[in-house]
């Protein structure tokens, strides 16, 4: 599976973007879809994930309330909705998947996109 992130860029803070997830195969529609952000001199940091059906979701402490995710199997894409954005949510940001049926927590992804930068201003 490959997957390709887009949709960053620059946003004062308090605005929103959203970012796209396509999948170049169907056979994402089976597979636990996550994103992730780093940003400079950091770890890598969860951001959310979301199963398979899209019947089960889960987010980072630090964006729960504010960022959203969903997807569209018919399009083989996961999004992700920003809110309310912080100068601290500027990042890297990448999307990653993991195949299976679950609604468990995933903590291991077997595929990742290359990222989108997302720069919130003050």
């Amino acid at each position: 599976v490959q997957l390709q992130a887009s949709g960053g860029g620059l946003v004062q803070a308090g605005g929103s973007l959203r970012l796209s997830c396509a999948a170049s195969t169907r056979t994402v529609s089976s597979h636990t879809v996550g994103w992730f952000r780093q940003a400079p001199g950091k770890e890598r940091e969860f951001v959310a994930h979301i199963n398979w059906n899209g019947g089960a979701t889960r987010y980072g402490d630090s964006v729960k309330g504010r960022f959203t995710i969903s997807r569209d199997n018919a399009k083989n894409t996961v999004y992700l909705q920003m809110s309310s954005l912080k100068p601290e949510d500027s990042a890297v940001y990448y999307c990653a998947a993991r195949p299976g049926y679950t609604t468990a927590a995933v903590y291991v992804f077997d595929y990742w996109g290359q990222g989108t930068q997302v720069t919130v201003s003050s």
